[in-house]
């Protein structure tokens, strides 16, 4: 691993869905694996930042339409009909990246599951001459998972951290990995963290 041509990139790691008083806090809607992320992967993203590496979170965003009503698609108002005005709104404190992980090199608003989709991350990948990504955040099953595949068909190399990602259910988690594996190379954060310890 050559660290100035590599990125953390965390997924969906902001105040709406992390924080108690973030849209999802606010419904009820959350899960201890996913709320420990930020402490598990932040030495990680120190230590890339000490080596030379950068850190992009790209966050998911709702467009604010008229009268701030968001920008919601259908299947997303069926899962979560507790979104509204304000929530993952750019600017708003929900939106935000966690205090814990705060401030990134770059932020990547996206209104998909996938980093990738409609959003300027190729244009900062190409820009900073990475062409390796570290990614981590939520869901393994959604935005985690649809941003490995789509780096894997950009020939991006990707390292999956195992436990720097999480789903609502830990079944779901696993089978998620097990199926990322032929895409992926997968590590703790531990792991990865020592992996820059010995990169030059």
């Amino acid at each position: 691993m050559t660290p100035s041509s590599t990125a953390l990139l965390t997924i969906d790691l902001q105040n709406d869905f992390l924080h108690p008083e973030g849209a999802y806090g606010r419904a009820g809607q959350g899960a201890d694996s996913i709320l420990a992320l930020p402490d598990r992967i932040a030495p990680l993203k120190q230590a890339l930042i000490r080596a030379g590496g950068t850190y992009i979170s790209a966050q998911f965003t709702l467009v604010p339409g008229r009268d701030d009503e968001p920008l919601v698609a259908e299947h997303l108002k069926k899962l979560r009909p507790f979104l509204t005005k304000g929530d993952f709104a750019p600017g708003s404190f929900g939106h935000a990246l966690t205090d814990t992980l705060a401030p990134a090199d770059f932020t990547v608003e996206k209104v998909a599951y996938s980093a990738f989709y409609q959003t300027r991350l190729e244009y900062i990948l190409r820009a900073m001459k990475i062409d390796t990504l570290i990614i981590g955040g939520i869901v393994t099953n959604g935005g985690v998972a649809s941003t490995v595949r789509d780096a894997h068909l950009r020939d991006i190399h990707t390292i999956l951290l195992s436990d720097g990602c999480a789903a609502f259910k830990d079944d779901v988690h696993d089978a998620t990995l097990k199926s990322l594996g032929s895409v992926t190379e997968i590590m703790t954060c531990s792991a990865a963290t020592a992996l820059l310890g010995g990169a030059s």
